[in-house]
């Protein structure tokens, strides 16, 4: 969204400059005119304007950012003095530094501070700005910004120790093909021609077709390789193939019981927390609904929601979407019974989160030893295939 620098004129009379975020120039000079500002010159900054494609901030950044917002406001500290304070303090990131002095500009405007920060989507998510519009219409903003906090330590912790664990196996897998491919393309070839046809095996049909698919395909290869690429980015811009490859990603064997568990457990703590801060159920379900990271499981979620405003219950709307575990769907529906739906919901998520992080350890740990042996089966396939008929030579000769 672009930013607008702007020389205006108070009804004072004194002239003021500044900088404000707005879809285009005309929305700009209105969003000047509420705050009692004459405009004198209205141009957009290319060098401020915010877009898309900035880097996003890290969630460790955010959760600093929420806590400290949590804090200054819980000790009496007014919204403005407060963003006054976060956006030049040191050791931030300077885009998002960049962004709380815009969103502070725009709330001297009288805007809310989510809709303020729904502007940059690129920092702060959907969820994130869903939750402070529902912290500041409940009236509980400093505990919805402290419990954001939490939540995005949490992402930040999972995601870290996700992408810790899988850098050795990451590692491991493609050293193990640069190893086959180097093995097929030059060591394979040198050795063929010293080996006669009628001493072959059936693996050595099968690693000399590899060979020669390998060293005379390798151009269809190659183009097939970035198809798939540039197909899977296309398919990610329809309305279509995101909702395919959403669903793949949670039938997906063994890493889709994962993503789904995530998305589950994120959504019942979400879920949970807008509950015990008095939002209402309705209200807690539109907001929760996109938590869960995944459309499919927003539309089911959505779908329930009308279910609960028909007057029925939520498990059961959630047990048919199929992606539900039959033992959070029986907390869910006795949590009902009892009425105490917010603490099950939380207590859930706290349970399957600590689970799911067990599950990626062992999932590593496993996928491990099964790159060795499936570099280890490889390389001896190739040489089986070429020391059989060797071996068969000498013998014969012999």
């Amino acid at each position: 969204m672009p930013t607008y620098a702007y020389k205006a004129v108070e009804e004072s009379g004194a002239h003021v400059r500044g900088a404000l975020t707005a879809e285009n120039r005309q929305v700009a000079l209105n969003l000047l005119r509420e705050r009692s500002l004459f405009p004198v010159d209205v141009r957009e900054d290319a060098q401020k304007t915010v877009t898309g494609h900035r880097r996003g901030i890290k969630q460790r950044h955010l959760a600093t950012f929420y806590q400290q917002l949590s804090d200054l406001l819980r000790a009496g500290v007014p919204m403005l003095r407060a963003l006054d304070v976060l956006s030049t303090q040191d050791g931030a990131p300077p885009a998002l530094l960049q962004v709380l002095k815009e969103v502070r500009e725009e709330v001297v405007g009288g805007a809310t501070l989510a809709d303020c920060m729904i502007k940059h989507t690129h920092i702060f998510t959907e969820l994130h700005c869903s939750m402070i519009r529902a912290g500041e219409h409940g009236g509980f903003l400093e505990d919805a910004l402290a419990r954001l906090a939490i939540f995005s330590e949490k992402q930040d912790e999972l995601r870290g120790k996700l992408t810790g664990a899988m850098i050795y196996p990451a590692v491991l897998a493609f050293l193990g093909l640069a190893v086959v491919i180097f093995i097929m393309a030059f060591v394979v070839p040198k050795l063929r021609d010293h080996l006669k046809v009628e001493n072959y095996n059936f693996m050595t049909h099968v690693v000399f077709g590899g060979c020669d698919i390998l060293l005379t395909q390798y151009g269809y290869i190659i183009a097939f390789i970035i198809v798939a690429i540039v197909g899977i980015r296309m398919a990610r811009r329809s309305e279509a193939g995101q909702r395919f490859l959403e669903i793949a990603k949670l039938k997906a064997p063994i890493v889709g019981n994962l993503i789904t568990m995530v998305a589950v457990s994120r959504f019942c703590r979400i879920l949970g927390t807008l509950l015990q801060n008095g939002v209402p159920i309705l209200q807690s379900l539109d907001i929760a609904k996109d938590s869960a990271g995944n459309r499919v499981l927003s539309e089911h979620i959505a779908n329930a929601t009308e279910n609960v405003r028909r007057g029925e219950t939520l498990s059961v709307p959630l047990g048919e979407s199929g992606f539900f575990p039959g033992d959070i769907l029986s907390m869910i529906a006795v949590a009902e019974e009892s009425n105490n739906l917010e603490n099950v919901l939380v207590q859930i998520a706290e349970t399957h989160e600590t689970r799911t992080a067990r599950m990626i350890d062992m999932s590593v740990r496993i996928v491990e030893p099964a790159l060795l042996v499936g570099m280890a089966l490889a390389v001896g396939a190739i040489a089986f295939a070429l020391l059989l008929p060797i071996l068969t030579m000498g013998s014969s000769n012999g």
